[in-house]
């Protein structure tokens, strides 16, 4: 998620763990801490294809920061050994602090690697989008209070409560991601769709409207949206092939688009476009209009020549204020449905 609620949270955590200890400095100790795991963004690697793949990888392993957690409260008591607080509290504390960095970037859609160096594919838990103020301002008002009021039971009590109330709201995106999964199965099947897999994930800002996503058996994306409020049984979706057949020409010879492979857990779609080849993540975007997409092959002779990949330019769909109040009203309502055969076609 974004780095100012990563911030607070860790802020709040080590507030409520050491406040009563460290006083207003655990707001900052905390705030640091849970900003700690996305220092990885400052690592330089040789392609954007890793650079997506290898990001949320080792800090954000929860074996790594754990390890860490020890160390420093091992430092810590080394330094000084008699501490008005216990090591295992202090040890304890400082593990939530980074842990729960990983944990809530896991409840979005890119993927988060908490397993590491485990090869198994990252976390997707898809409840929230990257950018949430329904569960980031409790946070910022409770921490801004207690910085203000200095660090007493109260602004303790309120920390709590803003952490217990994020827990619970990420509780309900876990029901929203399987009623919305359920009904665009449920859809796509009274249309004679096999439905392979199905995704959804929240649209920007928000849990009540979801894109969400799925596959049948022919290899065939379908795009749709579905909201809490919807009075309607039907839904507005758009069918996109994923070119599927490119996928055995590159994948023997592109390791980077065979770790796109796995990162994404296969979301991925396939488009000629001139003479490059070109593969986008299906998970974030919509109308077709996908967020991270990368040459990864260039035609030559007929065959095609595996390349290091390059960023291929993006049109930022939900960027735009248009799509936003358009994505306002869908909320609310479902008497208007989104244009996306209209997005994809147009290609705004």
């Amino acid at each position: 998620m974004d780095s100012v609620t990563q911030f607070v949270l860790g802020a709040a955590v080590q507030g409520v763990g050491m406040g009563k200890y460290q006083g207003r400095k655990a707001l900052l100790y905390g705030g640091l801490l849970g900003t700690l795991p996305d220092l990885d963004v400052f690592i330089s690697y040789a392609d954007p294809i890793s650079s997506m793949t290898y990001h949320r990888g080792f800090s954000h392993s929860i074996f790594v920061l754990t390890t860490l957690a020890f160390v420093i409260t091992w430092l810590t008591f080394k330094l000084k050994s008699e501490r008005p607080f216990s090591f295992l509290r202090l040890f304890l504390t400082i593990t939530l602090a980074l842990v729960t960095h990983p944990i809530i970037d896991a409840m979005t859609v890119y993927g988060t690697q908490l397993f590491w160096p485990l090869p198994i594919s990252p976390e997707v838990w898809s409840t929230v989008f990257i950018i949430d103020p329904i569960y980031t301002l409790p946070l910022v008002f409770t921490c801004l209070w207690a910085l203000l009021k200095k660090m007493n039971s109260k602004s303790i009590k309120a920390l709590n409560v803003a952490l217990i109330f994020g827990f619970v709201y990420f509780g309900t995106g876990f029901i929203g991601r399987f009623y919305h999964e359920h009904r665009f199965s449920n859809v796509l099947s009274t249309q004679g769709v096999e439905v392979e897999k199905v995704l959804a994930t929240p649209t920007p800002f928000n849990t009540l409207l979801w894109r969400v996503i799925a596959v049948d058996k022919q290899g065939n994306l379908y795009d749709g949206v579905s909201g809490w409020l919807d009075k309607q049984v039907e839904m507005e979706w758009i069918k996109i092939p994923l070119n599927l057949e490119f996928a055995s020409q590159i994948l023997p010879i592109s390791p980077e688009t065979q770790r796109l492979k796995w990162f994404t857990k296969d979301w991925l779609h396939y488009e000629q476009i001139g003479d490059h080849l070109v593969v986008s993540d299906v998970r974030m975007g919509m109308a077709g209009q996908f967020n991270f997409r990368f040459i990864v092959a260039k035609q030559q002779n007929g065959k095609w020549l595996a390349i290091q990949p390059e960023t291929y330019p993006v049109i930022r769909v939900h960027l735009r204020q248009e799509l936003l109040g358009l994505l306002w009203q869908r909320m609310w309502s479902d008497k208007l449905p989104l244009p996306l055969a209209q997005w994809a076609k147009s290609g705004l």
